[in-house]
């Protein structure tokens, strides 16, 4: 026996279905899947913000980090763009968490707190800072990394990284500079 099925309902009945797996797997059928086209100059102005060339006293460039790191990624399904510097430093984690949050304050970013879930020491977890308005919203990480967790990402280190705190400041942002805070 044969089936008709009208092309509006068979719409319909596409989108439901379409709907439906979303809803069973966590994911949206709905996202509107940006990519990395187009958003050279967006990449270009996160490189060439000053806080990503503020360093504390002392603060190096390791040997393979001599450059601001930046680009733009779309493997997730939305796009995400990033600028990030990472550094070695022989003093202590405490004093990286003061000297940014002095210096980023300066530079206009507000400092984020994530009030959902229990506070973890800033020297475990880092800093997360948000600065602009719809369309040009930036975050602003700094996270801390040892030898190990940057030889996990294939890099080698030297001798910078055997005291102290290695860490990274790494700005990022929606294509579209769409407002996004540090814990969604």
């Amino acid at each position: 026996m044969l089936i008709r099925i009208r092309p509006r309902r068979l719409a319909g009945l596409l989108l439901s279905t379409t709907l439906a797996a979303g809803c069973l797997t966590g994911c949206s059928f709905l996202s509107p899947f940006k990519n990395c086209e187009g958003t050279e100059s967006r990449v270009k102005d996160l490189a060439s913000l000053r806080i990503l060339e503020s360093r504390p006293p002392a603060a190096t460039l390791p040997k393979d980090f001599k450059d601001v790191e930046s680009g733009c990624i779309d493997d997730s399904g939305d796009a995400w763009l990033f600028a990030e510097r990472t550094y070695a430093f022989p003093g202590t984690r405490a004093e990286v968490i003061q000297y940014y949050r002095t210096a980023a304050e300066r530079d206009g970013w507000k400092l984020e707190q994530d009030s959902e879930r229990p506070p973890v020491p800033e020297e475990t977890a880092g800093l997360c800072f948000a600065r602009g308005g719809d369309g040009q919203v930036m975050l602003l990480t700094l996270y801390f990394m040892t030898a190990h967790d940057l030889a996990i990402e294939g890099c080698k280190t030297g001798a910078e990284f055997a005291s102290g705190s290695g860490f990274r400041i790494a700005a990022g942002s929606e294509t579209d500079g769409a407002i996004t805070g540090c814990w969604d």
